[in-house]
Protein backbone atom coordinates (compact mmCIF):
# COMPACT_ATOMS: atom_id res chain seq x y z
CA UNK A 1 0.00 0.00 0.00
CA UNK A 2 1.30 3.44 -0.82
CA UNK A 3 1.03 5.23 2.55
CA UNK A 4 1.15 8.51 0.71
CA UNK A 5 4.55 9.87 2.11
CA UNK A 6 5.83 11.10 -0.69
CA UNK A 7 7.46 14.15 -0.21
CA UNK A 8 5.61 14.85 2.43
CA UNK A 9 6.44 16.97 4.97
CA UNK A 10 7.69 15.70 8.28
CA UNK A 11 8.86 16.46 11.70
CA UNK A 12 10.42 14.24 14.28
CA UNK A 13 11.58 15.28 17.38
CA UNK A 14 14.32 13.31 19.14
CA UNK A 15 15.17 11.55 15.94
CA UNK A 16 18.58 10.97 16.31
CA UNK A 17 18.59 7.63 18.56
CA UNK A 18 16.87 4.35 19.18
CA UNK A 19 13.16 4.96 18.55
CA UNK A 20 13.67 8.15 16.89
CA UNK A 21 16.20 7.00 14.69
CA UNK A 22 13.66 3.85 13.44
CA UNK A 23 10.74 6.53 12.68
CA UNK A 24 13.13 8.58 10.79
CA UNK A 25 13.97 5.46 9.22
CA UNK A 26 10.75 4.36 7.85
CA UNK A 27 9.44 7.91 6.97
CA UNK A 28 12.87 7.94 4.71
CA UNK A 29 11.97 4.62 2.74
CA UNK A 30 8.79 6.14 1.88
CA UNK A 31 10.27 9.09 0.28
CA UNK A 32 9.73 11.99 2.91
CA UNK A 33 11.13 15.20 3.48
CA UNK A 34 12.15 15.04 7.30
CA UNK A 35 13.42 17.32 9.71
CA UNK A 36 15.39 15.64 11.78
CA UNK A 37 15.44 17.10 15.31
CA UNK A 38 17.83 16.54 18.50
CA UNK A 39 20.24 17.89 20.80
CA UNK A 40 23.21 15.26 19.49
CA UNK A 41 24.59 17.39 16.19
CA UNK A 42 26.89 13.95 15.92
CA UNK A 43 24.19 11.50 16.05
CA UNK A 44 21.86 13.48 14.20
CA UNK A 45 23.93 13.81 11.21
CA UNK A 46 25.20 10.38 10.92
CA UNK A 47 21.09 9.74 10.95
CA UNK A 48 20.13 12.51 7.69
CA UNK A 49 23.38 10.50 5.98
CA UNK A 50 21.31 7.25 7.18
CA UNK A 51 18.15 8.78 5.95
CA UNK A 52 19.20 9.73 2.59
CA UNK A 53 20.34 6.66 1.53
CA UNK A 54 17.29 4.75 2.46
CA UNK A 55 15.19 7.07 0.13
CA UNK A 56 14.54 10.58 1.81
CA UNK A 57 13.83 13.03 -0.87
CA UNK A 58 15.75 15.66 1.87
CA UNK A 59 16.85 16.11 5.32
CA UNK A 60 17.39 18.81 7.39
CA UNK A 61 18.55 18.74 10.56
CA UNK A 62 17.62 21.13 13.41
CA UNK A 63 19.89 20.81 16.15
CA UNK A 64 17.83 22.53 19.50
CA UNK A 65 16.26 21.55 23.17
CA UNK A 66 12.85 21.80 23.01
CA UNK A 67 12.36 22.75 26.28
CA UNK A 68 13.80 26.35 25.42
CA UNK A 69 11.72 29.01 24.48
CA UNK A 70 11.47 29.56 21.18
CA UNK A 71 13.20 26.27 20.09
CA UNK A 72 9.98 24.38 18.84
CA UNK A 73 8.88 26.79 16.90
CA UNK A 74 11.99 27.45 15.38
CA UNK A 75 11.99 23.23 15.11
CA UNK A 76 8.70 23.20 12.95
CA UNK A 77 9.94 26.87 11.39
CA UNK A 78 13.03 25.09 9.48
CA UNK A 79 9.66 22.62 7.41
CA UNK A 80 8.16 25.93 7.08
CA UNK A 81 10.78 27.73 5.37
CA UNK A 82 11.98 24.90 3.53
CA UNK A 83 9.35 23.59 2.18
CA UNK A 84 5.67 25.58 3.04
CA UNK A 85 4.43 23.10 5.01
CA UNK A 86 4.60 20.77 7.70
CA UNK A 87 1.99 17.46 7.17
CA UNK A 88 3.34 15.12 10.06
CA UNK A 89 4.88 16.05 13.60
CA UNK A 90 5.98 13.00 15.55
CA UNK A 91 6.74 13.94 19.20
CA UNK A 92 9.16 11.31 20.08
CA UNK A 93 11.54 13.66 22.24
CA UNK A 94 12.08 12.13 25.58
CA UNK A 95 13.90 11.35 29.10
CA UNK A 96 14.24 8.66 31.64
CA UNK A 97 16.11 7.75 34.44
CA UNK A 98 14.25 5.18 36.43
CA UNK A 99 13.79 5.48 39.80
CA UNK A 100 11.50 3.92 43.22
CA UNK A 101 9.01 5.96 44.04
CA UNK A 102 10.08 6.38 47.58
CA UNK A 103 14.00 7.54 46.84
CA UNK A 104 13.25 9.18 43.77
CA UNK A 105 13.53 12.82 45.41
CA UNK A 106 15.29 14.77 42.81
CA UNK A 107 12.98 17.73 41.89
CA UNK A 108 15.25 18.81 39.71
CA UNK A 109 15.19 15.66 37.70
CA UNK A 110 11.40 15.03 38.59
CA UNK A 111 11.60 18.79 36.13
CA UNK A 112 13.71 17.71 33.41
CA UNK A 113 11.96 14.66 32.88
CA UNK A 114 8.13 16.46 32.68
CA UNK A 115 9.82 19.24 30.37
CA UNK A 116 11.62 16.78 28.17
CA UNK A 117 8.67 14.49 28.06
CA UNK A 118 5.68 16.80 28.11
CA UNK A 119 5.93 20.53 27.70
CA UNK A 120 8.23 19.70 24.66
CA UNK A 121 5.24 18.31 22.88
CA UNK A 122 3.38 20.76 23.83
CA UNK A 123 5.16 23.82 22.77
CA UNK A 124 5.98 21.48 19.03
CA UNK A 125 2.29 20.64 18.53
CA UNK A 126 1.21 24.64 19.31
CA UNK A 127 4.27 25.63 16.69
CA UNK A 128 2.50 22.66 13.86
CA UNK A 129 -1.28 23.29 14.53
CA UNK A 130 -1.15 26.68 12.73
CA UNK A 131 0.15 25.70 9.38
CA UNK A 132 -1.81 22.46 9.49
CA UNK A 133 -4.83 24.39 10.33
CA UNK A 134 -4.20 27.03 7.59
CA UNK A 135 -3.95 23.76 4.93
CA UNK A 136 -6.85 21.94 6.14
CA UNK A 137 -4.71 18.67 6.73
CA UNK A 138 -2.12 17.41 8.95
CA UNK A 139 -1.11 14.39 11.62
CA UNK A 140 0.22 14.37 14.96
CA UNK A 141 1.85 11.17 16.47
CA UNK A 142 2.88 11.39 20.28
CA UNK A 143 4.72 8.38 21.47
CA UNK A 144 3.60 7.89 24.85
CA UNK A 145 4.93 4.86 26.62
CA UNK A 146 3.47 1.63 28.36
CA UNK A 147 4.44 3.59 31.53
CA UNK A 148 1.73 6.03 31.22
CA UNK A 149 -0.50 3.02 32.81
CA UNK A 150 1.83 2.65 35.62
CA UNK A 151 5.24 0.47 35.45
CA UNK A 152 7.37 -0.11 38.65
CA UNK A 153 10.47 2.78 38.65
CA UNK A 154 8.54 5.36 36.28
CA UNK A 155 6.76 6.75 38.67
CA UNK A 156 7.19 10.23 37.14
CA UNK A 157 8.30 9.43 33.51
CA UNK A 158 4.93 7.39 33.17
CA UNK A 159 3.45 10.66 34.97
CA UNK A 160 4.54 12.62 32.15
CA UNK A 161 3.80 10.60 29.51
CA UNK A 162 0.27 10.21 30.59
CA UNK A 163 -0.02 14.06 30.77
CA UNK A 164 1.14 13.20 26.93
CA UNK A 165 -1.91 11.17 26.25
CA UNK A 166 -4.52 13.48 27.39
CA UNK A 167 -3.11 16.28 26.13
CA UNK A 168 -2.65 14.00 22.31
CA UNK A 169 -6.46 13.24 22.81
CA UNK A 170 -7.24 17.13 23.72
CA UNK A 171 -5.87 18.29 20.55
CA UNK A 172 -7.94 15.20 18.60
CA UNK A 173 -11.02 16.54 19.68
CA UNK A 174 -10.31 20.22 19.62
CA UNK A 175 -8.76 20.05 15.98
CA UNK A 176 -10.53 17.10 14.34
CA UNK A 177 -12.69 19.82 12.56
CA UNK A 178 -9.55 21.49 11.02
CA UNK A 179 -8.41 18.27 9.55
CA UNK A 180 -5.56 17.41 12.09
CA UNK A 181 -6.02 13.99 13.05
CA UNK A 182 -3.80 13.32 16.50
CA UNK A 183 -3.03 9.97 17.77
CA UNK A 184 -0.66 7.61 20.44
CA UNK A 185 1.99 5.38 20.48
CA UNK A 186 2.97 3.74 23.31
CA UNK A 187 6.24 1.73 23.15
CA UNK A 188 7.25 -1.12 25.49
CA UNK A 189 11.21 -1.65 26.28
CA UNK A 190 13.20 -0.63 22.86
CA UNK A 191 16.53 -1.76 23.43
CA UNK A 192 18.82 -0.21 20.57
CA UNK A 193 19.67 -2.24 17.92
CA UNK A 194 23.79 -1.64 18.37
CA UNK A 195 25.85 0.98 18.77
CA UNK A 196 25.03 3.12 15.59
CA UNK A 197 21.42 3.54 17.12
CA UNK A 198 22.50 6.18 19.77
CA UNK A 199 24.49 8.92 20.55
CA UNK A 200 26.31 10.62 23.24
CA UNK A 201 23.17 12.32 24.88
CA UNK A 202 20.78 9.54 24.33
CA UNK A 203 19.49 8.24 27.64
CA UNK A 204 21.12 4.87 26.69
CA UNK A 205 24.35 5.89 26.58
CA UNK A 206 25.10 4.92 29.82
CA UNK A 207 25.16 1.30 28.99
CA UNK A 208 22.03 -1.01 28.23
CA UNK A 209 22.59 -2.74 31.84
CA UNK A 210 22.33 1.08 33.44
CA UNK A 211 18.61 1.44 32.07
CA UNK A 212 17.52 -2.42 32.04
CA UNK A 213 19.41 -5.32 33.08
CA UNK A 214 19.45 -9.03 31.74
CA UNK A 215 17.41 -9.84 35.01
CA UNK A 216 14.98 -7.26 34.40
CA UNK A 217 14.37 -7.94 30.67
CA UNK A 218 13.79 -11.57 31.96
CA UNK A 219 11.38 -10.98 33.80
CA UNK A 220 9.27 -8.71 31.53
CA UNK A 221 9.45 -11.08 28.49
CA UNK A 222 7.41 -13.76 31.13
CA UNK A 223 4.51 -11.26 31.11
CA UNK A 224 5.29 -10.60 27.46
CA UNK A 225 2.63 -12.80 25.61
CA UNK A 226 4.77 -12.80 22.31
CA UNK A 227 7.48 -13.44 24.11
CA UNK A 228 9.52 -10.95 22.26
CA UNK A 229 11.07 -7.68 22.55
CA UNK A 230 9.58 -4.64 20.71
CA UNK A 231 12.03 -2.98 18.40
CA UNK A 232 12.51 0.77 16.82
CA UNK A 233 10.86 -0.76 13.62
CA UNK A 234 7.97 -2.28 15.25
CA UNK A 235 7.53 1.30 16.77
CA UNK A 236 7.77 3.13 13.19
CA UNK A 237 5.25 1.27 11.53
CA UNK A 238 2.72 1.77 14.12
CA UNK A 239 3.62 5.82 13.66
CA UNK A 240 3.60 5.48 10.16
CA UNK A 241 0.13 3.84 9.73
CA UNK A 242 -1.18 6.38 11.93
CA UNK A 243 0.32 9.44 10.41
CA UNK A 244 -0.78 8.42 6.94
CA UNK A 245 -3.63 10.02 5.16
CA UNK A 246 -4.32 7.07 3.25
CA UNK A 247 -4.20 4.23 6.00
CA UNK A 248 -5.89 6.05 8.87
CA UNK A 249 -7.25 8.60 7.33
CA UNK A 250 -10.18 8.92 9.96
CA UNK A 251 -8.47 7.82 13.15
CA UNK A 252 -7.99 10.04 15.85
CA UNK A 253 -7.75 10.63 19.19
CA UNK A 254 -6.81 6.62 19.18
CA UNK A 255 -4.06 5.11 21.35
CA UNK A 256 -2.02 1.75 21.07
CA UNK A 257 0.56 -0.12 22.40
CA UNK A 258 3.73 -1.94 20.76
CA UNK A 259 4.79 -4.43 23.19
CA UNK A 260 3.81 -7.61 22.04
CA UNK A 261 0.90 -7.42 24.66
CA UNK A 262 3.01 -7.10 27.82
CA UNK A 263 -0.25 -4.05 28.35
CA UNK A 264 -3.29 -3.76 26.44
CA UNK A 265 -5.21 -0.13 26.81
Amino acid sequence: MDLGFADARVVVTGGASNIGRGIVHKFAAEGARIVLNDIDEAQAAKVRDEALDLGASAVEVAIADLTSPGAADAVVGTALGCWGGVDVLVNNAGWSVPGFVATDTDRAKWQRTIEVNFFSAVAATQAAIAPMKEAGVGSLVFIASDAAFGQIRQGVYGASKAAMVAFARTTAKEHGRHGIRSNIVCPGLVMPDGPDAVGATSLWAVGEDEVFNPKQIDFMLKDTPTRQLTTAQDVARAVLWFASPVAARQVTGQMISVSGGYTMP
